[in-house]
């Protein structure tokens, strides 16, 4: 399965940047290969809330739908998002934010597997790099969004 994880320092909040993330219905706006997103339901838990969320993935001759549970804590400023439905067998991903001198760390993982053994065999090839524009796409947002120090 292929994994990712990686922390950068950004100059903005945390909270700016964990207000980013959690905008799930916005990621077609920037997000590469995103051409949809739709909120099913959102449900307020206390100290976290659980959104319902399907996104449309599209990429040359590929285009599929997933669905994704979001668990949003705004206390912690985390975000983690499980797998539901689609061509996955398996995805989890978690977003950690964190204030520093400067701005914010911003940690982020990833795990997935297709259960199409063609898509994970091209997901092996190129994943690093489309890792790479995923995290820029948010970075480029939060620069549009909020300024460049």
């Amino acid at each position: 399965m292929p994994k990712h994880a990686e922390t950068r320092t950004l100059p903005y909040t945390a909270q700016q940047m964990y207000d980013l993330v959690g905008d799930v219905a916005s990621y077609p706006q920037f997000l590469p290969w995103t051409a949809a997103a739709r909120i099913r339901s959102t449900e307020d838990c206390g100290d976290h809330s659980v959104m319902l969320a399907d996104l449309v993935i599209s990429f040359k001759v590929f285009r599929e739908r997933f669905g994704s549970k979001v668990t949003l804590w705004p206390e912690a400023l985390k975000i983690e998002t499980e797998y539901l439905d689609g061509p996955f067998r398996h995805l989890v991903s978690l977003w950690q934010f964190r204030d520093v001198p400067g701005g914010v760390e911003v940690a982020f993982e990833v795990d997935f597997e297709f259960r199409n053994k063609i898509l994970q065999g091209a997901a092996g090839i190129f994943f690093l790099e489309a890792m790479q524009r995923i995290v820029r796409a948010f970075e480029d947002r939060a620069a549009a969004l909020y300024g460049t120090a």
